[in-house]
């Protein structure tokens, strides 16, 4: 079952990290074309024709991901990865990404938010986190963007297992339509809250 609280009687933050994880990992999701999506599961790291020059954004929430893809329906989408990667690589990255959004109170003034933006390797955005409909609910979750030194080590060095689950994502979209709820939910991955360290996020929350 897809935990979203850590106690069913408190509420969700609205900023918090949450994912499937372990000590060491951080499971994120990603949808592409088949001719990427199948290379990349079977191979266990990208094929050549995927471009790292471009960036490219990880979801930890499942169900954010199936909102992006439409349950792997979307062309050039068809595709849906869960990718395992290095937990401190995503922690670092988190550390060096920058608010993909303008925030005075944060940045200050524009320009300097500008300069963060060109310079930081990774970028967040945080949108409404979706339910089993995929209907948005009051807090968010979040997308990194990674670019440049950030794609390559996730690509080259964060990578420790990549799993084609569009047919788990499959399954569960014909369930609810079927109305079985409970049975889909019984199928989404595990999310918890992701510990972090005092400060991780306080420049990426506003």
């Amino acid at each position: 079952m897809n935990e979203q609280n850590d106690h069913n009687d408190q509420p969700e933050p609205r900023f918090r990290v949450r994912a499937r994880h372990t000590d060491s990992t951080v499971t994120v999701y990603q949808a592409y074309r088949p001719e990427i999506g199948r290379a990349a599961a079977r191979d266990g790291h990208f094929p050549s024709s995927w471009k790292r020059d471009r960036m490219t954004w990880i979801k930890p929430s499942f169900l954010w991901m199936m909102y992006r893809c439409g349950w792997g329906t979307k062309e050039n989408q068809e595709t849906v990865l869960s990718v395992e990667i290095d937990r401190e690589g995503f922690v670092w990255a988190l550390h060096n990404a920058c608010l993909s959004h303008y925030v005075p109170d944060l940045h200050g003034d524009k320009e300097t938010w500008q300069r963060q933006l060109c310079r930081a390797p990774a970028r967040v955005q945080w949108d409404p986190e979706r339910d089993l409909r995929l209907a948005p609910l009051p807090y968010r979750s979040l997308q990194l963007g990674l670019a440049g030194e950030a794609a390559a080590r996730y690509a080259d060095e964060w990578i420790v297992g990549i799993e084609d689950v569009t047919p788990l994502a499959a399954e569960i979209h014909g369930l609810v339509k079927a109305g079985e709820n409970e049975r889909a939910t019984a199928l989404l991955p595990v999310e918890r809250p992701l510990p972090l360290e005092d400060g991780a996020l306080e420049h990426l929350c506003r």
